[in-house]
């Protein structure tokens, strides 16, 4: 009597064969996919320039508005009135002295 050989049916390497690249697929995807690692770090740094930048424009228009109070008419800041004056129209004092 003569044995064959032990060998796997031809139909279960097709099916690991393809369940081995449907893995590696969809390991690729979860990283380097639209939705994967990689983007949502990008997304993240990007979401932390974004608030940064807000901070920034916050402060900004909190002094705008605070150097708008004080030219108001309801409160008049005296000392910015006369550094903006100075500044814009190149105004001074009759006993001040330019040097440029």
């Amino acid at each position: 009597m003569h044995q064959k050989p032990n060998r796997p049916a031809f139909g279960a390497v097709i099916f690991f064969a393809i369940s081995f690249a449907l893995s590696v697929y969809f390991t690729f995807a979860a990283v380097q996919g639209d939705f994967g690692l990689f983007r949502r770090i990008e997304i993240e740094a990007q979401a932390d320039l974004l608030r940064v930048e807000l901070a920034e424009l916050q402060a900004r228009v909190a002094r705008m508005e605070n150097l708008t109070l004080r030219l108001s008419d309801e409160y008049l800041d005296l000392d910015l009135l006369d550094e903006q004056a100075r500044s814009v129209l190149g105004l001074i004092r009759a006993n001040e002295i330019v040097i440029r």
